[in-house]
């Protein structure tokens, strides 16, 4: 057998476990909105249409934030389009669908409130500039007195959303996106939006677009550039990633926290870098809020076809190994909670989600679903450095990677302890020792001896976390990881 260990101290505190970074994404693309969160007429329905299987599964599953409402779909997107009594029905080119407008901005923010989560707005600086971004801050946020906040008021809300957490458009490197730009267009674009807002409300925090993904020519130089001309105007810069097996490489899949790290460290450099040369003394966080397991390779071999509302776009049914790699991401942002300041999972329901939904039928829990779940509810306090001693081995994408990560959190105010750790090793336990004063509270661990084993509506349990064996002598913890295992320990 394999053996490993980990080294803590509550003394050695990377930084306070952001709870933003539980964070989920709201889309208007596919089934995430309807027949996702909202369904006039189903069953478990409440009084404005949301169903209620859904709200329960997103208090559940943890979620502290949901970015809304894109997304490519956002650079299209007239805000206007879905207040009020009046509401037109618009083609989405970002995602080839009809939509309807029922559920605006009002609507998703009483579902927010209703499911305990801060909004994350997303403005359009696709088809649109600083006019309509200020013109969307005076519906949310104005108390009244104008003519939108007004507005606002009379199509039913009279308290202002207070929304804290803008994001200055979304995914702008990109050739896909309606309104591309060059990173010197959306830089300046970014800077006078947030130089406006900011006028409208100094405390707002900002977050202006990142590249796409690390994989984009332009990565790093994007960072770079638009920081030139949007350092002292935002507050952080997004990171998107997306994770799948590549030819069948299951290795290098299970080890994607690897270039999740690299993706934060490279960005991270970058925002340095040119905070130096500008000699300021603020300091960019990150927002990575789209990250997750997305099997693109069975998306655009499906191109859409035809204009349908609600089309089901993207929606993966998620295994235990897929699961694995979630848990492992959310260690990896853990693990940078010095610099990673929120983080969204996308998305929320039905399309590359951790909750399924039918229409008139029920709503299950993915596998991704329970190692969400349990981190958000259990990481509290502060995130200690986590020293691991691990074997290693090699794959094709990332050359040697360890074959145990994990990460560690530690609750001065209660004096509990959780370690959260994976076993990437695909055949080979792993005996896991640590030192600790603590006794053993709880401890879980997700794994099957099937690891293509997924949940549907007809089985909706097959894999949920189990008991995790774990014994405790003579001040040290003995643990047993199963290969290709999520797992979690909870130390009093």
């Amino acid at each position: 057998m394999l053996s490993a260990a980990i080294a803590i101290s509550p003394d050695f505190v990377v930084a306070p476990v952001r709870r933003r970074v539980f964070g989920s994404f709201v889309e208007h693309m596919g089934r995430c909105v309807y027949t996702g969160i909202h369904e006039p007429g189903h069953p478990a329905a409440d009084e404005d249409g949301f169903r209620r299987d859904v709200l329960a599964l997103t208090r559940e599953l943890g979620v502290t934030l949901v970015r809304y409402p894109g997304g490519n779909f956002v650079s299209g997107y007239r805000w206007e389009d879905g207040v009020g009594p009046d509401r037109p029905v618009r083609r989405d080119l970002a995602w080839h669908s009809v939509e309807t407008n029922e559920v605006g901005i009002d609507e998703f923010a009483r579902w927010a409130r209703k499911a305990g989560a801060e909004v994350m707005y997303a403005v359009n600086l696709g088809t649109r500039g600083v006019a309509e971004a200020l013109d969307v801050h005076e519906y949310l946020n104005h108390a009244g007195g104008t003519h939108l906040s007004d507005l606002r008021r009379a199509n039913g809300t009279p308290d202002p959303h207070g929304v804290r957490l803008w994001c200055l458009g979304n995914e702008l490197d990109g050739p896909w996106q309606t309104g591309h730009k060059t990173a010197h267009e959306y830089g300046r674009l970014a800077a006078e939006t947030a130089r406006a807002l900011r006028q409208a409300e100094p405390g707002l925090e900002l977050i202006a677009c990142g590249s796409s993904h690390s994989g984009m020519p332009t990565f790093g130089e994007w960072e770079a550039t638009v920081l030139e001309l949007a350092y002292e105007q935002v507050d952080h810069i997004s990171c998107h990633a997306y994770y799948e097996p590549i030819d069948g490489d299951v290795d290098s899949f299970l080890a994607s926290a690897v270039d999740m790290d690299h993706v934060i460290d490279s960005v991270v450099a970058t925002a340095d870098a040119v905070g130096a040369r500008l000699r300021s003394d603020k300091r960019i966080g990150l927002s990575f809020d789209e990250w997750n397991v997305w099997y693109q390779s069975r998306f655009q071999a499906a191109p859409p076809t035809g204009w349908l509302v609600a089309p089901r776009l993207i929606e993966d049914t998620y295994d235990v190994t897929d699961a694995v790699v979630v848990g492992n991401l959310l260690i990896s942002l853990l693990r940078h909670s010095d610099r990673v300041v929120a983080a969204c999972q996308a998305q929320l329901v039905n399309v590359i989600a951790p909750i399924r939904t039918e229409p008139g039928g029920p709503a299950w829990r993915q596998t991704t679903f329970h190692p969400f779940a349990l981190t958000s509810r259990l990481a509290g306090g502060q995130v200690l450095r986590t020293e691991i001693t691990s074997p290693v081995h090699t794959t094709a994408r990332y050359g040697e990677v360890p074959v145990v990560d994990a990460v560690a959190t530690h609750d001065p105010a209660t004096g509990e302890t959780v370690v959260f750790v994976v076993n990437r090793h695909r055949s080979e336990p792993v005996e896991l020792t640590m030192a600790t004063a603590g006794a053993v509270a709880e401890s879980w661990t997700l794994h099957d001896a099937d690891p293509s084993a997924t949940n549907t509506a007809a089985d909706p349990n097959r894999v949920v976390p189990r008991h995790l064996p774990a014994e405790l002598s003579d001040g040290v913890l003995h643990v047993v990881l199963p290969p290709v295992s999520w797992n979690a320990l909870r130390l009093a």
